[in-house]
């Protein structure tokens, strides 16, 4: 299955292809670090007990219900994803923590049908390089935020591509994640990666769309000797 960047109905078929295997897959790929960077968005936005937060592209869930733990006992977390399965293996992995208040939504990332200024924080994990339109999403994340609400978006950085940087990043891609997942039967899903990745927004770009979108403040930070990236927004 070759995979079109930006083509909506692909990337939902490929999430749903992947999601029984992605999370021992990112575990074994990352060496368990997408963890740590995940702990380091929230710690960087300070969700509150009581507050009420959104994770967009929610995948498996594990960013949802970390969340959720934090806001607690009275706060909510809304899990959305466009694509079913992942969903399904986040509700089994809810169901062993059912204090949580976490709700799962199957849906567009870019149209929710969401009320808008309904929420504290929105986070999205490695879902932006796949949304149809980034620009329309930021234009989503800001309308779901409260007035001074914040959200954080973590991803892979797109590297300027004659640094060793990049070439350190392709040749990860190429001779790491791709050979490891064809081992599970999921070459042409992870070799998506990298045309994903051509394609994806820098950090200033980033930065530049989520401003135009209305967004007060926004700031990129690159992560593990800029692998990886977060860009932080305040609403």
């Amino acid at each position: 299955m070759l995979v079109k960047p930006g083509d909506p109905d692909a990337v939902e078929q490929l999430f749903n292809d992947v999601a029984p295997r992605y999370d021992r897959l990112n575990d074994l790929l990352s060496l368990g670090l997408h963890r740590q960077w995940k702990r380091q968005l929230l710690a960087w936005l300070q969700p509150q007990v009581g507050e009420r937060w959104i994770d967009l592209c929610c995948g498996t869930g594990d960013l949802a219900l970390s969340l959720a733990r934090v806001v607690r006992p009275s706060g909510v977390v809304v899990g959305l994803d466009a694509a079913a399965a992942p969903l399904e293996l986040a509700e089994q992995r809810r169901a062993l923590e059912p204090w949580l208040d976490v709700e799962w939504l199957h849906a567009d990332a870019l149209k929710t049908g969401l009320p808008g200024a309904s929420f504290d924080g929105l986070v999205m994990a490695y879902g932006l390089r796949n949304l149809a339109d980034p620009v329309v999403g930021f234009q989503e994340m800001r309308r779901l935020l409260k007035p001074g609400g914040r959200a954080g978006v973590l991803d892979f950085n797109r590297l300027p591509e004659a640094s060793w940087s990049a070439a350190f990043q392709r040749l990860y891609l190429r001779r790491i994640v791709v050979p490891a997942a064809a081992l599970a039967d999921l070459e042409p899903q992870y070799a998506y990666l990298e045309d994903s990745l051509k394609c994806f927004a820098t950090g200033p770009e980033q930065e530049a769309m989520a401003r135009e979108a209305g967004f007060q403040k926004a700031r990129h930070r690159p992560l593990v000797a800029g692998q990886m990236g977060l860009l932080l927004l305040e609403n």
